[in-house]
């Protein structure tokens, strides 16, 4: 038992050490060496766990998929709403969660999960509830709305790394959703619904680190995209 623990724990190490260097080089800068380094494991360590650099990409992005998730007792739009929230809360706290975006947005896959699949499903899935219940209206399309949520979601996520670092997320989410909800939510619903998030982003996640993001700078625009 204590050997399998250590070599569940040795494969973790590499996840997380993998995931750093991703998020902070993207995959074709990245270097096995490095993820070794922090991982302070063996290559043979690492090629018993993951036989390739994509496998471990893979591994990366995987795990991402399990980052989102909504309260069930919400309203089926609020638990959209909430999901984008808990997202832009990984992102500035969770390496995992900036290495898959990273890769995902450099088109980094190879046949396994794909990088937005889940995501795509969980909200086709509550925009569709939503109707049912009358909180979206009739003319939305669920599927396409929420591939267009996602990539919404995306290019805000872009500009905030951008201009601050992340720091300003959450901001910028609510702002996003104050003009999609007009657009897809009856009238009635909007009035209740929180484009700032319903629930704290933090209560249902364990971030792998807790690094906290800094402040953003005056100018502070730099090169990468996740």
């Amino acid at each position: 038992m204590a050997k399998q623990a250590r070599a569940v724990q040795t494969r973790r190490s590499i996840v997380e050490a993998a995931a750093s260097v991703f998020a902070e080089f993207g995959y074709e800068r990245a270097a096995t060496s490095e993820i070794l380094r922090r991982a302070n494991v063996t290559k043979g360590a690492m090629y018993f766990h993951f036989p390739s650099k994509e496998s471990l990409a893979q591994a990366v992005m995987d795990e991402q998929t399990l980052l989102v998730n909504v309260e069930p007792q919400l309203s089926p739009l609020q638990s959209v709403i909430d999901s984008t929230h808990r997202f832009a809360h990984v992102l500035r706290h969770d390496a995992l969660a900036r290495a898959g975006t990273r890769l995902s947005i450099e088109g980094v896959y190879f046949g396994g999960t794909h990088p937005w699949g889940d995501w795509f499903d969980l909200t086709t899935r509550l925009l569709a509830e939503g109707q049912e219940q009358g909180e979206v209206l009739p003319r939305v399309e669920p599927r396409e709305t929420a591939e267009f949520v996602v990539a919404a979601f995306t290019g805000v996520q872009l500009v905030s790394e951008a201009v601050g670092r992340r720091a300003d997320l959450h901001v910028r989410v609510a702002v996003m959703w104050r003009h999609i909800l007009p657009s897809i939510a009856h009238p009635a619903t909007i009035a209740r619904l929180r484009p700032e998030g319903a629930t704290d982003p933090s209560a249902a996640i364990a971030p792998q680190d807790t690094e906290e993001t800094a402040e953003p700078a005056e100018t502070g625009i730099h090169a990468g995209t996740a």
